[in-house]
């Protein structure tokens, strides 16, 4: 839980709901094809992907002191992208939509591409 206090009283955010915003913002920008497992290439990630559960769907949240967010992203792009494009749309379209919903700041965002698929 991510709590925020401020003149109207305590806000409670919690971590599952930042991050299925952040998995269906991810997943409707152009260019992204997938969100891959943001515990790394081990055989248990890849056995999760062949099979299509996603688990925490490429996305590892941290909360600083001052209550802003580290947001740690992992996707796999469609093969003819513009890598570059594709990361800086999806880094906007995720910093945007999270300040929107829930009023917290984002200070860093930071997105891994893991692969290319057809």
């Amino acid at each position: 839980m991510i709590t925020i206090e401020n003149y109207l009283g305590k806000i409670s955010i919690s971590e599952d709901y930042l991050v299925s915003l952040i998995s269906y913002t991810a997943s409707g920008c152009f260019g992204v094809a997938n969100l891959n497992p943001a515990e790394g290439k081990t055989f248990f990630s890849a056995i999760l992907r062949k099979t299509g559960i996603k688990g925490r769907r490429g996305v590892k949240i941290s909360v600083t002191e001052d209550n802003k967010l580290n947001i740690i992203l992992h996707i796999s792009v469609l093969y003819g992208t513009n890598i570059s494009a594709v990361t800086e749309s999806l880094a906007h379209k995720i910093r945007y939509t999270i300040e929107d919903r829930t009023g917290l700041a984002v200070s860093r965002l930071s997105v891994f591409v893991d692969g290319m698929l057809d």
